[in-house]
Order: structure tokens, then sequence, then C-alpha cells
């Protein structure tokens, strides 16, 4: 028996080699500062967790959810993004609720595209989203996103060629891996850009939460006429500590909703009651736990700015998510560069060219370790003099 061509087609797992590799160095034993990981460090709130405790508790939560969700969670969405962005939500045909967004991210090729219809992805982005492209059997143009432009991409160099075919863009701000914000006017001019040229959005907003320097990322549903061409995929996992828990959402553009919802129909029946309980604590709750969160990573951003500054480091400091994105030595590949560290100072990076071509000469780093780590963590590649 063999493989169907759809899943030999599939690209190579970026994360998974990236733990193996570090899996590797921690069982020989050696101290291993894992900055490559993009898995929060910090617990789940608890009046979170007690919310689920409670649930679970219930009979009512060990039955089969409605298919497409908990109508009261839908509520509490609708009422996140009214509080949070002045965006209203059409609870019975905007919102489509999600094991976690990747999931959203992988279906919604499948759900509106045909083989060998294309699409655009964000280079560099998040590797996952190739994955969707494999499992749809459709083809894909890159949007480079280059340090001179802000790491956001130049409609204007985009060809004909590409546009017309097109049905599809990803978009991802705050962005991983190069941890950049979008404004207003940036998506007001996406949105033009997709009524123009017959293209379908979806905005990943994973990072949402996390803005630094008193700036709040925007929303991509704030633009006038963003649901007329898109949707918007949120998930709990950043904002709450909640990664393990895999839940979020997708709002917007009402036939986008609905055929991820129909792809659904067929694969699950929604989430756990439990767990959509606790999301309903989680966006109607206090946000203070929030707040805190976002202050937490950017007093590690700061922390590694000085850092890095200390050792003739030329970094930018990152405006949002908890990511930096670094640029590596002359004489060094990203990849290169990763091992090295790895290798010879126990330091885990992400190489750059594993989010795509232009992710070439960069390293990511995640602001998930504390700030006396974060710090080892530089000392430790000082002493390689490198810069």
């Amino acid at each position: 028996m063999e493989f169907s061509t759809r899943l030999q087609q599939l690209p190579k797992q970026f994360f998974a080699t990236l733990v193996q590799k570090v899996g590797a160095a921690v069982a020989e034993g050696r101290d291993v500062i894992n900055l490559g990981q993009g898995n929060p460090d910090q617990p789940t709130p608890p009046h979170i967790i007690k919310a689920m405790q409670e649930a679970v508790i219930n009979p009512q939560t060990h039955k089969y959810s409605p298919f497409r969700g908990l109508p009261k969670f839908k509520e509490a969405i609708a009422e996140f993004y009214a509080r949070e962005y002045g965006v209203e939500i059409d609870t019975d045909t905007e919102v489509a609720i999600l094991f976690g967004t990747k999931i959203g991210v992988v279906e919604l090729p499948l759900a509106i595209m045909n083989p060998g219809d294309s699409m655009l992805l964000p280079d560099p982005g998040y590797p996952d989203y190739w994955s969707g492209v494999a499992l749809a059997d459709v083809k894909f143009d890159t949007l480079p996103l280059l340090a001179e432009n802000n790491f956001l991409p130049d409609y204007t160099t985009v060809s004909d060629e590409v546009k017309a075919r097109a049905k599809l863009m990803y978009l991802n701000y705050p962005n991983n891996p190069t941890g950049a914000v979008a404004n207003l006017s940036f998506f007001d001019e996406t949105v033009q850009f997709a009524k123009d040229h017959d293209i379908a959005v979806m905005h990943d907003f994973a990072y949402g939460a996390i803005g630094f320097d008193s700036e709040k990322p925007v929303s991509f549903l704030q633009a006038e006429g963003a649901k007329d061409v898109g949707v918007e995929l949120y998930t709990l996992s950043k904002t709450y500590n909640m990664a393990g828990w895999r839940v979020g959402f997708a709002v917007g553009n009402a036939k986008l909703i609905e055929a991820l919802n129909l792809v659904q129909d067929h694969l699950f029946v929604s989430l756990f009651p439990a767990v959509q309980e606790a999301g309903i604590a989680a966006l109607s709750s206090s946000q203070d736990c929030v707040t805190e969160l976002v202050a937490m990573y950017e007093s590690r951003r700061n922390a590694l700015k000085v850092a890095c500054d200390r050792i003739g480091w030329a970094v930018t400091a990152p405006k949002g998510s908890f990511f930096a994105w670094l640029p590596v030595p002359k004489g060094y590949t990203s990849e290169t560069f990763a091992d090295l560290l790895l290798e010879q100072a126990d330091v885990a990076v992400a190489a750059g060219n594993g989010f795509g071509e232009y992710g070439e000469g960069y390293v990511r780093v995640g602001l998930l370790v504390d700030e006396d780590r974060l710090h080892e963590a530089i000392t430790r590649i000082s002493k390689l003099n490198l810069f």
C-alpha cells in the first residue's frame, strides 16, 4: 500500500525537523536554550481553566456539540470583535469555529479552489500555508516581504499574469516570522486590490493581541469593504496561552465562512463543548491577563534588543507578535548559521529559509523564554565572535 499522491506531495514539515534537531541535542545532556519554537511558555490563565473544569463536570458537555459550534460561543466571538475592533459580526453567517486556525489555513484552499487554481502566499510566511496548497492540489505565486517595504507586499510589483490567475491570497499581521505589523491604510489597499482582481483574502490574525509601543494591531475587517472579499482567522493559542487547547475561529465573508463550515460538516462535529465554554470565558472575561502578557513580551523584546546591541548584532526590534527576525552575519546562510548556534552555542533558532526564499539571510527568534535566558543566549553567541 502506498501513500496517495496528495500525501506524497506534502512539503517537509519544517517545525518537525527543527524539533528533532533540538531534541537530539537535549538527549545528549546539553543545556539548549530553545529560541526556535513558537509555543507559548506561560500557562493558560486560571479563570479559563476554571471555566473548563466546571464545564467538564456538566454532563451536557459530554454530548456532541452542534455541528457548527455552540451559539453562545459564536455570540462571544461577535461581542469580542465588536468590543475590540468595532466590527459587527453576524453569528449565523459570519463565524466558523475551528480546531485551531491551522485547520482553517489548510481547509480554505480545499473549500474554494479547484486543482490547478492559483493562490498568493507571503514569502517569508508560515510554512503550513504550503500544506493547504499541496492538499488542495493547487499552485501558488509569492508576495515577497522585504525589509525596505517594512515586510509588507508591494501590490504594484505583482505581474498582470499573476493577478489574473490568483483566486485566493494569504496575509498575516502581526507577521510570523518577521514581527512586522500592518496599518489600516495597507488593509484598505488590500481590499481594493482584491476587488480589482477578484481575489479572496484570508488574513491570519494569530498574533492579533500582541502589539508593542502602545500600538494595538489592526484587524483586516476594520478596513471598509473587507467582508466583501475576505475572512480573518483568530486563535486563542497566543492571546490566552491556549495553544494545546486547539481552538480558534474564522470571521468575515459569509460565502467563505459557509465554505469552511461545509468542509467541516464532513470532517468534524465541532469542538468539545467544554473547550467552547472555556473559549467563552477567555473572550468575555476581563482582558487584564492579555495586557499583562503583552507587557511581558515587550519587556523580553527590549531585553533581546539590548543584548544584541551589546555584542554589535544590528537588529530591528519587532513591532508585534512574539518573534524577532534577525539578520545572519556575513559568510553564513540562514541554515549554516542556525546549525552553528545549535552546535557551538547550544542556542536553537529557526532558519529563515524554512519560511520561504525571501527568508534567506535571517533567523527567527521566539520571545518565549525569560529575560535571563535571552541574555544568556546572546552571551553564548557573543563568544563565537561573529559580530
